[in-house]
């Protein structure tokens, strides 16, 4: 959600923010800019171009109007105060200072007030031109940039990630980090700024991650980071793994497109870290906590990282033994509950940085729970605060429909609860062996279930024409059934719920006529009988009844399915991470149908670091 670049180069800086924002645009916006400090025009040494829509609106306005100048900030806006337009994108700024903000600056009313009537003109409908406003004054009252940062800084309330530049100080960037992420990047001779280690990987793989309360001086050579109080303080440099070649959507179509088909190979590289195919057993990380002595699980996440989330409470309770509660960030962060010391606190995310996620991360130590995170990025947030972390091996993903991430996350949940079964005692050796066998065999069945590509678009036909579509399933495949719900919606913008099947008949089963495609998460196993039975209901209400099933299931639905998608029979204990994929596959055919912007939705965003 809105990406932050900064630079203080050798070379002309707008080139650089441009093509790195590019690398930012899996995060979602609405709006682009850049601003450059040219050290040898006086008249107007801070200069901006904006841009309403897609990088390549900037990219136009930029190849009419240069920018000069080695030092520069961008920004991809995702709208939260005012309206997506050209006057709102940032940076926004005055002849003295520009500024380019993620979050939301919660008291900007407040302080718009007070600047108002202390002279400053506001031309914009953000909360962001509130900071640049106070920072004009306190530079109008003569201070220098350092201490007018500082001072503007102590007084924000709120989430942020903010860069900073300055008329007539070509060589500063100044940055500050409470809530959203920000990064600084180290190269020869040149200093950057990014909301994440993506934006620089072509730059640089030198990288420190400002903490929460921090600001930053960057200069050419080096970066001087303080605390909220001004005091000065370390942040340790890594080296990111991640490289300038990370993302590309090689011959496929759209960037969903192909993370789909990395289903199996991201499988594969996920398991591979957790389980020894020779033993057939389950090695995590070593933990700072014995999983045995676990008395109850705590699961919160937002979006599909949720969904993921439902699957394992299912695992946890059935084949761990382990009490499991599940929660959307949202509100769990704000319900407060009770929670028994010796307890796991269990949080999921792609990106590590979901601001709802890290403050109930925060919730969860603060009530003494060992933290444990399931994340795709390393040396983000949630990385650096868990007491431990099981990475997902899916690389960069670039579409904002979570597609691959889903998958591995999964995947990783179920080893995590095959190691707290075995700990606990509550499954044997020769079921440990039995169930992780199961897993072993989810990449070649990934593989198998996209050769289905060709009859999945041909079943999109159907949906495209649909107004509503409900989703049914049970046990572990309720969730499945409200993924492929949000997949929907999110990239199609078609209305369509996921229900739990046996759930039907109190509500749902109104809305059933032949205008309505009732989609059936339906792997045989012991639940089987009691779908089949809630499906037949759904068919004599006339639904369009679309089965995802085995042969066996197929066989038994034959005569109500209109359409049946045939999947490989696996172990009931791997069906969810498996028929993720086909439900994924349908929303994305239904999308490239309806001509919508599969990669980038409106209105949503990759990593969202605001409420």
């Amino acid at each position: 959600m809105c990406g932050i670049v900064g630079v203080i180069g050798t070379q002309p800086a707008s080139p650089i923010l441009l093509d790195a924002l590019r690398r930012l645009e899996y995060r979602g916006y609405d709006s682009a800019g850049i601003a450059t400090i040219d050290a040898s025009v006086t008249r107007e040494p801070i200069d901006r171009r904006r841009a309403e829509g897609k990088l390549g609106n900037l990219a136009a306005v930029l190849e009419k109007q240069p920018l000069f100048g080695n030092t520069g900030i961008g920004h991809t806006r995702w709208a939260t105060h005012g309206a997506p337009t050209e006057s709102n994108a940032h940076p926004h700024g005055t002849a003295r200072v520009a500024v380019v903000h993620n979050g939301i600056i919660e008291n900007h009313a407040e302080l718009k007030a007070e600047l108002v009537a202390a002279g400053q003109v506001f031309t914009t409908e953000t909360d962001t031109e509130t900071v640049a406003q106070l920072l004009d004054l306190y530079l109008a009252q003569g201070m220098a940039p350092v201490a007018a940062s500082a001072k503007a800084f102590g007084r924000l309330h709120g989430a942020y990630a903010l860069a900073v530049v300055f008329a007539g100080h070509p060589g500063l960037l100044i940055g500050a980090r409470n809530g959203a992420p920000l990064a600084v990047g180290f190269g020869e001779g040149e200093m950057f700024l990014g909301s994440d280690a993506l934006a620089l990987a072509p730059l640089t793989r030198r990288i420190a991650y400002l903490e929460d309360g921090d600001w930053v001086v960057v200069r050419a050579d080096g970066a001087t980071f303080h605390d909220l109080s001004g005091a000065e303080v370390k942040r340790d440099i890594r080296l990111t793994a991640l490289t300038g070649a990370a993302v590309g959507k090689g011959n496929f179509r759209h960037f969903m497109e192909k993370e789909l088909h990395e289903h199996p190979a991201v499988l594969g590289d996920t398991l591979h870290q957790l389980v020894n195919p020779g033993t057939r057993a389950v090695g995590l990380p070593k933990l700072p906590f014995d999983l045995a002595k676990i008395n109850r699980v705590t699961i919160s996440a937002c979006g599909s990282a949720f969904y993921a989330g439902l699957v394992a409470r299912t695992w946890f309770e059935t084949v761990a033994g382990i009490p499991c509660d599940a929660d959307v960030a949202s509100e769990f962060r704000y319900r407060n509950p009770p929670m028994d010391q010796g307890g796991m606190g269990l949080l999921v995310s792609q990106s590590g940085e979901t601001a709802d996620t890290l403050a109930a991360l925060r919730y969860m130590k603060s009530a003494g729970q060992h933290v444990l995170s399931v994340v795709n990025v390393p040396e983000s947030s949630m990385e650096r605060e868990s007491d431990a972390v099981l990475p997902t091996i899916a690389g960069p993903e670039i579409g904002v429909a979570s597609t691959k991430a889903f998958t591995a996350q999964l995947a990783v949940l179920a080893c995590l609860v095959l190691a707290a079964g075995r700990a606990r005692g509550t499954i044997s050796a020769v079921e440990e062996a039995r169930l992780t066998a199961a897993l072993l065999e989810v990449p070649g069945r990934a593989a198998e279930i996209l050769d289905h590509d060709a009859h999945i678009q041909r079943i999109a036909a159907r949906i495209a024409e649909a107004r509503d579509v409900l989703y049914l399933g049970r046990g572990s495949c309720f969730p499945i059934a409200m993924e492929g719900a949000l997949k929907l919606k999110e990239i199609s913008y078609i209305h369509a719920e996921g229900y739990a099947a046996g759930e039907m008949k109190h509500g749902p089963i109104a809305l059933i006529d032949r205008n309505v495609p009732v989609i059936a998460i339906a792997p045989s196993g012991p639940l089987f009988e009691k779908t089949a039975s809630n499906l037949q209901e759904a068919a004599a209400r006339g639904g369009q009844m679309i089965v995802f099933s085995d042969a066996e299931g197929a066989e038994k639905l034959a005569g109500i399915a209109q359409e049946t998608v045939i999947l490989p029979r696996v172990d009931p204990f791997v069906a969810p991470i498996l028929y993720a994929i086909p439900v994924q596959l349908l929303a994305y055919h239904v999308a490239v149908l309806k001509g919508t912007d599969v990669d980038q939705p409106r209105n949503l965003a990759k990593s969202v670091t605001v409420e």
